[in-house]
Formats: structure tokens, C-alpha cells, sequence
């Protein structure tokens, strides 16, 4: 995501959704904010934009999205929640030094709008990597808007997570029966400690008489061991032809040799996923 100009984008998108007083207001602060490297109007000011932004106006945005404003649409972002990040992002510009402990002090002590609307859009922040302990006790946290906010359509994770980490958010998801497919970057954080828990999960499951979501096992595709093959083969045989094309696709993703070759003793669902009519992304169609 190109964050280069990113304050200069927010802006204009910011001018032209905002009404004029309201826009001038901001930017007045904004400049007392830095000019005087004041804590106290930094916290008054970004608590002022409720009172001064509908919460619930969604921001309009130009239908000709590049990267940034895709990631705004995928959010559903409101004008408040991106006009509190633009306050962020522009202090922090300024002087990050100084602004970087108030702006951790600031989201301690937010409210979950406040905190929701941070985590969203961390990954737009100046080293956002200084913000990680506060993504990462999202994950413990039982309020769902939370968690959602960290782990759904969110790239924040997948750049700065360690395994351990990502592990805990992708399975807390699963446990939590959440759209996995709104979980970003499932293929490149895919690791062996992951697949291994898959795998005694889906046996717990399996013994209990119980389904399995079917993104659940889209991880495991580069660490298709013995154990893992005879899972494959397990929902190849499975009389539910969702199975049988997570088992493809897994086997088809693979670069074992035994995968492959238990892949080639079922032609129609390899022709299906070579071409194409089966991914991930319509497995449940």
C-alpha cells in the first residue's frame, strides 16, 4: 500500500466530505496541535470530532479507487473515523518523537468507536509497528467489533504478526465462525504450527460428528505431510463435495509429490481446479 502521500489524500478526500467550517475547524487545530506540540489539544481536539461528524456518514469516495481508497471502501470507512486518522497520521508526521507515547496514551484510554476506528486503519499510521502491543491484546479482547476490526480486511496482521500471533487471530476467527475469507494474506502466513493445530482440530471435530469450515484447511496446502495426506484423503472420500474440492485445491496448491499424485486419482476435480472452477474463493458456491 503506497502511504507516501497519503496525507495529502486523506485531505482532499477529507475537504471534499466535510462541510467548509467544519474542515476549517480541523486544520486550525491541527496547526495549533503541531506549531505548539500541545497534548492537551491534541486529546480535546480528536475528542471534538464526534461532537463536530455525524458517526455515521459514510465517506464518499471516487469510484476510480487506487490502492488506499479500495482499502477505505473494504472498510465501509465513515468521514469521523477517517478524520480522526488524519488527525493521527498528521501529528505524527510533524514530530513523532513527541507524539508517538500521546497518541499510545490516547488509545489507552479510548472508547471501542475510538478504538475500532484505530485498529481498522493502524496500517495508515507512520511505523504503525509502534502500535503492535495494542493490535496484538485486540486479539485477546471478547468484544466481537474488536477483533473484527484487527483481523477482518485488515493487511496490519499479516505484515507485522509473528506466527504465534497470526495463529491465535486466524484460529480465534475460525472458533468465532467468521468469514475467513475476509482474513488477508492466508497463504503467505500459512506455517507448519498452524497446520498441525488444523489438522488435531479437524480430527476433534470429525470424532465429534461435526462440520468443518472449509477455509479452515487453506493453510495447509505447503505442509502437506503424511498426517496431513490422510486427511486428504479423508475428504476425498467424504460424500460432501465441498470436501472433496478443499481436498483438490489443497493438493493442487502442494509441491509434495504425494500430493500430486492423489490429486491425479481424481481427474474431474483436477480439471476443475486447473481451470479454474474451483478456488477459494466460490468453494462454498
Amino acid at each position: 500500500m503506497e502511504l507516501t502521500k497519503l496525507d495529502q489524500e486523506l485531505q482532499t478526500l477529507l475537504s471534499s466530505n466535510l462541510d467548509p467550517d467544519t474542515d476549517s475547524w480541523l486544520h486550525s487545530k491541527l496547526e495549533q496541535i503541531i506549531s505548539s506540540s500541545s497534548t492537551k489539544d491534541l486529546y480535546m481536539t480528536y475528542s471534538l470530532l464526534a461532537s463536530k461528524i455525524d458517526s455515521d456518514t459514510i465517506l464518499n469516495l471516487s469510484p476510480d479507487t487506487d490502492e488506499v481508497t479500495e482499502y477505505l471502501l473494504k472498510q465501509n470507512a465513515t468521514v469521523l473515523q477517517i478524520a480522526r486518522i488524519y488527525l493521527l497520521l498528521k501529528v505524527l508526521k510533524a514530530d513523532g518523537d513527541f507524539f508517538v507515547p500521546k497518541v499510545a496514551n490516547l488509545i489507552q484510554v479510548a472508547d471501542i468507536g475510538e478504538l475500532e476506528t484505530f485498529l481498522k486503519f493502524l496500517i495508515l499510521l507512520p511505523d504503525a509497528e509502534n502500535y503492535k502491543q495494542t493490535a496484538v491484546e485486540a486479539l485477546r479482547t471478547n468484544i466481537s467489533t474488536i477483533f473484527e476490526a484487527i483481523s477482518m480486511q485488515n493487511p496490519y496482521p499479516a505484515k507485522y504478526f509473528n506466527d504465534q500471533q497470526w495463529n491465535q487471530m486466524f484460529l480465534k476467527a475460525a472458533f468465532m465462525q467468521l468469514d475467513l475469507s475476509a482474513i488477508l494474506s492466508i497463504d503467505e502466513r500459512a506455517n507448519k504450527d498452524l497446520t498441525r493445530i488444523i489438522s488435531d482440530y479437524a480430527h476433534e471435530r470429525w470424532a465429534a460428528s461435526r462440520e468443518i469450515e472449509p477455509l479452515f484447511w487453506r493453510p495447509v496446502a505447503a505442509f502437506l505431510d503424511e498426517t496431513l495426506l490422510k486427511d486428504m484423503e479423508r475428504l476425498f472420500a467424504s460424500d460432501n463435495l465441498v470436501e472433496n474440492k478443499v481436498a483438490a485445491l489443497c493438493c493442487y496448491n502442494s509441491k509434495e509429490p504425494k500430493a500430486i499424485e492423489l490429486l491425479a486419482q481424481h481427474p474431474n476435480l483436477k480439471a476443475q481446479v486447473t481451470n479454474k472452477e474451483i478456488t477459494w474463493k466460490n468453494i462454498k458456491a
